[in-house]
């Protein structure tokens, strides 16, 4: 049974404004846990005395959940709806922290890998929820610009939560011990707990598939009555999606081992505070781009700054000294706005395959489990040349920018500005029709009409 619902573009200001507060303080909680994966492999190097490749399981084992687990979200959403599978997320959230304290209280690697697994789970639902929610909460105008701000808060947890964990959590008698670990994750548990209340007590509007495939078709946007195989810029995003993952991931995890070893004299403690400016870079960068995609087109935006990263990641690989070290700072500035707006632009337009498509994309954060090993693999023999991996998913991002941009252009026109896609639609749609009935409806001028009446009467008089 189809879930009754509506779109956000009939919600009041107050509903429209709550849903969005709500929605985007799940953005901060995935982004406090993503940003404590890198201190707990350090600590766990520490601990469990395991090296730096057996350390990355806890990233294989996160985004791995993605590659797993978003797809079969996105089914479950589509049939129990956006609130439900928040429920979902949280409750798979709450479990995996809770299970660190058991793997922490007798000690085992491999527990904090399964729990990370199921953390990650549900971090997936989450992510194709509030993606998903947040990007046709409103004018499609500006999905990009709101998708960009809620992930801003995102990457204030990301930088927030390493952060606070190494100045209170890992620093001391706990830099070898787990005790501060169980604490950590029960109140990571209990974010999860306070947030699935919230969220049931709470009434939040379901933007359903069926209201949005009715509001496109009233725009005169039909591309959802296709299979959802033909929905390319879909299944192309996915692909865009993989491959910029799998290089931000690469380029953040290789970020600290690239600044001591570029030797203009930074030791690992200040590689570690660069490291965290990068990431506040990363999150005004996206801050920036919140004001800019209210007023430049989002593909072709993407396209710019997928050109700027591939520059940059080229300058880190091969720049020597600090010229390395700044175009590192400028690869992350530039990347601040590629997750979300490839989101919003993959699933544009899918009507009723909206959440189907929503799953799918972020299937494409699964590209962070295999990039990193691929680019350590180079480091372990030269650190800045291992670069050149995240420039290969740069270049297919932007090349997916760039169709989208031709794409654009053969249908509607080139665009710099922004635009109201179902307000082109609309005018093409009443064009073509006026052309029509034009075409049905032009009167006869007297004259012709006075002649061939003349002409019958005269075949007529002669047979």
């Amino acid at each position: 049974m189809a879930l009754a619902g509506t779109t956000g573009s009939e919600l009041s200001r107050r509903e429209w404004g709550y849903a969005f507060a709500l929605v985007t303080s799940l953005f901060f909680t995935w982004g406090f846990a993503y940003g404590l994966l890198d201190v707990l492999n350090a600590h766990f190097q520490t601990v469990f005395g395991i090296s730096k490749l057996q350390s990355t399981m806890l990233q294989l084992a996160y985004f791995g959940a993605y590659f797993v687990y978003a797809p079969i979200a996105g089914l479950f959403m589509r049939k129990y709806g956006y609130k439900k599978g928040i429920h979902m997320g949280l409750t798979y959230y709450s479990i995996g922290a809770i299970f660190f304290w058991p793997s922490a209280k007798y000690a085992k690697y491999g527990g904090f890998v399964g729990s990370t697994f199921v953390i990650g789970c549900g971090l997936s639902c989450l992510e194709v929820a509030a993606n998903s929610y947040i990007s046709v909460l409103g004018s499609p105008k500006y999905a990009a610009a709101r998708l960009n701000f809620s992930q801003g808060f995102q990457g204030v947890a990301s930088f927030a939560g390493p952060m606070i964990a190494s100045r209170w959590f890992f620093t001391g008698k706990n830099a070898t011990s787990l005790y501060t670990v169980q604490w950590v994750y029960v109140a990571v548990a209990g974010l999860g707990l306070v947030l699935n209340i919230l969220f049931y007590f709470c009434p939040l509007p379901e933007i359903t598939e069926d209201a949005l495939s009715a509001e496109m078709e009233g725009a005169g946007v039909q591309t959802d009555q296709e299979p959802f195989w033909k929905q390319y810029h879909c299944i192309f995003g996915w692909i865009a999606q993989t491959t910029y993952t799998g290089a931000q991931v690469g380029v953040a995890a290789m970020a600290v081992n690239f600044f001591v070893d570029q030797n203009v004299g930074i030791n690992e403690s200040e590689a570690g505070q660069l490291f965290s400016y990068c990431q506040i870079t990363f999150t005004v960068g996206r801050f920036v781009g919140v004001v800019l995609l209210n007023f430049i087109d989002p593909a072709l935006m993407l396209s710019v700054y997928g050109v700027a990263c591939s520059a940059f990641a080229l300058g880190t690989a091969y720049a020597p000294g600090r010229g390395g070290v700044g175009c590192l700072f400028g690869l992350f500035f530039f990347e601040s706005i590629c997750y979300p707006v490839i989101f919003t632009l993959a699933t544009k337009n899918l009507g009723r395959y909206t959440k189907k498509g929503s799953g799918l994309v972020v299937m494409g954060v699964g590209g962070g489990a295999w990039y990193p090993p691929a680019q350590g693999s180079i480091a372990d023999t030269n650190t800045a040349h291992s670069y050149i991996v995240p420039f290969t998913g740069y270049v297919a991002m932007t090349v997916y920018a760039v169709g989208m941009v031709i794409d654009q252009a053969r249908k509607g026109g080139f665009r710099f500005r922004t635009v109201e896609e179902s307000y082109i639609t609309k005018e093409k749609h009443t064009d073509l029709e006026s052309e029509s009935d034009g075409d049905r409806k032009s009167p006869i001028p007297l004259e012709e009409k006075k002649g061939d009446e003349e002409y019958v009467e005269a075949v007529e008089a002669i047979s």
